[in-house]
């Protein structure tokens, strides 16, 4: 009988809990049977949405907590209340204890950031974690980090990030040598913060084998598909993805209004719905929902705080695949191989 894949889901979390939770469950429950779910927070509201979901319920656990972290609450205050008895945390330390493979939230990110890194600290080498998001392009999908779980970082910490992102892209895109781009303003050398450069110099004074790193992309080269993996620091990333998700709800609603404008819109529409459908689908956000927390000893998956439930269950599915090919062990074992990247760059930190 194969493995169970584990899932803790703070249902707490986001703007509206166990609503959207619980039922994009239930979703990701049909796509991955294999499942099982432990469920962290209010009982009541909890129940009441798994008996709308006889499957699910039939495939969960609840665990009952009345605490809560706010989306407005700071880092520092949601640790020190939420420490041991919230929804957030419960979730996540059901990772270290080996209750969960994977926790899911779409609570505060500042808050989530903090909590994973008390609780399941970072992997050997690396000291601050990053959210990495798999994001469509033109050439199909690229991983772009960190959107958000830290802000600012010097060129060690831009290096770490892109030896992250190129080990997941690897592992994720079956590439030999994925590709990499760091983010700036323009494609020339003398562009950028200082920072950028540095870094820059030090991924091609790398020079790995399993790393192809191709030198600075601009932001229009994200949905060009400029690079299999975009790095930037958490700030200017965690803007670039929210733009892009604008960007295409903006799109939808220009289509949709120009498709009503006329009668002979509204004709030829319906020659094209199928096309336009298809567009639609492609620019949905909820399908790019799901941040992994990359450099945390776990597994932590961040799902937008106003997803649906549909954008929920793609979180729960960026969760399921992490686990399921135990992307953690292999993306720690690319990065320490060959005389040890980290290694290395642990060393130039303290040099």
């Amino acid at each position: 009988m194969p493995k169970k894949v584990r899932i803790a889901l703070d249902a707490m979390g986001g703007d509206v809990g166990a609503s959207v939770v619980v039922p994009g469950a239930a979703i990701a429950l049909t796509r991955h049977p294999d499942s099982e779910f432990l469920l962290f927070g209010d009982s009541k509201l909890i129940e009441a949405e798994l008996a709308r979901h006889p499957a699910l319920k039939a495939a969960s656990r609840v665990i009952h907590t009345d605490v809560a972290v706010s989306m407005h609450d700071k880092p520092s205050q949601a640790l020190r209340r939420g420490r041991k008895t919230s929804s957030m945390w419960l979730a996540i330390d059901a990772v270290k204890k080996g209750d969960a493979d994977v926790a899911v939230s779409a609570g505060n990110t500042g808050a989530l950031m903090a909590m994973g890194r008390f609780c399941l600290r970072m992997l050997p080498g690396i000291e601050r974690p990053a959210i990495a998001a798999i994001w469509p392009t033109a050439r199909g999908d690229s991983v772009i980090l960190d959107v958000g779980a830290t802000i600012g970082g010097d060129a060690q910490h831009l290096k770490t990030l892109a030896l992250m992102g190129g080990a997941m892209a690897s592992v994720l895109f079956d590439l030999e040598r994925p590709t990499v781009g760091l983010l700036n303003i323009g494609v020339e050398e003398m562009k950028g913060r200082e920072e950028i450069r540095e870094a820059a110099e030090l991924l091609r004074n790398l020079d790995l084998p399993q790393l192809n790193f191709i030198g600075f992309v601009e932001g229009g080269g994200i949905g060009k598909g400029a690079a299999d993996v975009i790095v930037t620091e958490g700030f200017s990333g965690n803007i670039s993805i929210k733009v892009a998700e604008g960007t295409a709800r903006q799109m939808t609603e220009f289509l949709r209004a120009a498709m009503a404008r006329t009668w002979r819109s509204k004709i030829g529409y319906l020659f094209a719905r199928n096309a336009f459908r298809a567009l639609k689908d492609k620019l949905d956000p909820n399908k790019s929902n799901g941040g992994v927390f990359l450099g945390l000893n776990g597994i932590v998956v961040k799902s937008h705080g106003d997803a649906t439930p549909d954008g929920f269950a793609y979180a729960i599915d960026v969760g399921y695949d992490m686990a399921s090919y135990d992307l953690l062990n292999k993306i720690n074992q690319m990065l320490h191989r060959d005389g040890s990247a980290l290694a290395q760059t642990a060393q130039e930190a303290v040099s």
